[in-house]
């Protein structure tokens, strides 16, 4: 079982997460659990605050070392993470290697941001999911909860759906349709109602080159694309243009 340790100031947040999808099925099948836990029962302030203002003056207000320290004292044998605008850019490959750990906390920062003795002293790693900034760390700890879930075996339904997830290899998804196969004049590609699964395998890894060339071309870097994946994204690229040009 894999164990998500949440360190926040509004536990109850926590509570609806875990109620849906796959964080349900996963805490159902016993294949992972999370442990919510609130700082503020670690404070020795009688008014249960854990933040106070930035020493040196400044705007907003700082989560104290102390109320930190004494929740993870609590924990053994885990990795630490803190949600943070300035730690490294979330990638699926981080995921995967997280996915190999049986015990996580995250610390969910709130406010201005959390004294810099946690950092330098209590966490692991900081990690960032975008550049941008939130309010608090319970949204990116979820995003980060719900995408090491979904790769545990057992959890989702159809682990290939799993393995062939956007950016697991580097490239965008392909296309997806399902029924009506036509609908308001817009009909699906002749080749995915062949029946050549061969073809279609073909059709498939042309168009998540091809995607990936149009919307994320800095992740072709990347990719160590064989002479036929060469081949099968020129010839999207010819295609591509030939659409355009009509």
């Amino acid at each position: 079982m894999k164990l998500f340790n949440l360190l926040t100031v509004y536990p109850e947040f926590f509570e609806s997460f875990k109620n849906y999808g796959l964080i349900k099925k996963g805490l159902d099948r016993n294949l992972i659990a999370m442990n919510i836990i609130d700082i503020r029962n670690f404070t020795s302030d009688k008014h249960k605050r854990v933040d106070f203002r930035p020493i040196g003056g400044g705007p907003g207000m700082i989560i104290q070392y102390e109320p930190v320290r004494d929740a993870l004292n609590q924990i053994n044998q885990t990795k630490v993470i803190l949600l943070s605008p300035q730690g490294k850019p979330l990638k699926q490959s981080k995921l995967i290697q997280l996915s190999t750990e049986n015990n996580i906390t995250f610390v969910c920062g709130r406010y201005e941001g959390v004294d810099e003795r946690i950092i330098e002293n209590l966490i692991d790693e900081e990690i960032s999911i975008g550049d941008y900034v939130l309010s608090g760390g319970e949204m990116p700890a979820s995003i980060i909860v719900e995408g090491i879930t979904r790769l545990i075996p057992g959890v989702a339904e159809n682990i290939e759906s799993i393995e062939n997830d956007s950016f697991n290899n580097n490239l965008l998804d392909y296309p997806h349709y399902t029924k009506p196969n036509k609908i308001d004049g817009l009909a699906v590609p002749d080749i995915l109602l062949s029946g050549n699964h061969q073809e279609i395998s073909r059709w498939r890894r042309k168009q998540s080159l091809g995607m990936t060339y149009l919307k994320r071309p800095d992740l072709l870097k990347n990719v160590n694309l064989s002479k036929e994946d060469d081949r099968l994204l020129q010839e999207f690229i010819a295609e591509h243009k030939v659409n355009k040009s009509d």
